[in-house]
């Protein structure tokens, strides 16, 4: 079993994606939120480590071989203001707290996760910073965009960037990114579109302000597509999959996933969410929660299923290494 540390951990999802090769153990888990570190918890034996990660000096982590990190993106991404290393809130810089841990434990391997628009911000100088960080640190990478519905048999419409890094030369040569795979989970997989659930997440006549009712009861003819209320209008995913799922889907009901059903228009639930970045069905969400926060853990996590398709890929790339120099 390899060791991970995982930082900007969130619910888990990296980390679940990880374990689920039964090759690597993640020892150690930092989240400054308090909301998704209740539910890290609840689904994991790991305290988590509910600092920032500025004040977590590298002797109070035990020795690692894998780092794991989502490393917060709303600086780079298209729903935020894509400032980057120059984000006011600082987002944009905690890549050089992960270096700073990098440099002092010097893990073997190391997984980024972050927005597909990473690449293209700054005309690729954020990247290339980032990229020629790790080299200087002995890495060599290799990365690419995937997406959730081509990759991890998810129907999400989620691209995202991953980063591998190895310290060892043999091991980034064996090493390849998965093939796509044929999308076979169906949206009935992941949404209970049959049986009534809580009557809050339905839309009813005068439930909300204005004509919102009137005007997704125009719209939403197709009880086997995903729809989102735009402010004014309501939107239909034409792909067949649900829409990228966005930290802010839960906020005053912007953005939030729609379904028709036989029991009326509802939001999708937050389980339901989970199950769209491949959480397990039995995953646990924390009963005393707000949807809210749970709707915006559910968008702020990954697709587990890609990130284990990453992983086994990690194994295979170990795997021949060792199996090659017992020949």
């Amino acid at each position: 079993m390899m060791k991970c540390a995982s930082f900007f951990a969130g619910v888990g999802g990296i980390d679940k994606g990880f374990e689920a090769t039964n090759f690597f153990d993640v020892i150690y888990a930092n989240e400054l939120d308090p909301y998704p570190v209740k539910t890290y918890e609840l689904n994991s034996k790991i305290k988590v480590d509910c600092r920032d990660i500025h004040d977590v000096n590298p002797s109070e982590i035990p020795d690692f071989d894998v780092m794991l990190a989502g490393f917060p993106c709303q600086a780079f991404s298209v729903a935020g203001n894509r400032q980057g290393f120059d984000d006011e809130k600082g987002r944009g810089t905690l890549f050089f707290e992960l270096l700073r841990i990098i440099k002092d434990k010097k893990p073997s391997v190391v997984f980024l996760e972050n927005v597909k628009n990473l690449i293209s911000h700054d005309n690729g100088n954020t990247f290339t910073v980032i990229v020629n960080a790790l080299k200087e640190e002995g890495y060599f990478i290799k990365h690419s965009v995937l997406n959730a519905m081509e990759y991890g048999n998810i129907p999400q419409n989620r691209e995202r960037i991953y980063i591998v890094g190895f310290k060892d030369k043999e091991t980034y040569k064996n090493y390849e990114f998965p093939m796509p795979i044929k999308l076979e989970t169906k949206l009935k997989d992941i949404i209970d579109f049959e049986n009534k659930i809580e009557d809050k997440y339905y839309y009813t006549p005068g439930k909300y302000k204005g004509d919102i009712y009137e005007k997704l009861l125009e719209g939403m003819d197709d009880p086997n597509a995903i729809y989102q209320w735009r402010r004014k209008y309501v939107r239909k995913n034409k792909s067949g999959v649900v829409p990228t799922l966005t930290a802010n889907q839960g906020e005053g009901g912007h953005n939030v996933c729609l379904i028709k059903t036989k029991n009326g228009i509802r939001k999708m639930t937050p389980h339901e969410c989970f199950n769209t970045q491949g959480f397990d069905k039995n995953f646990l969400l924390p009963s005393d929660m707000s949807d809210a926060r749970l709707y915006k853990q559910a968008g702020n996590s990954v697709c587990v299923s890609v990130i284990n398709r990453i992983a086994e890929g990690i194994v295979d790339a170990i795997d021949r290494k060792s199996g090659s120099a017992g020949m």
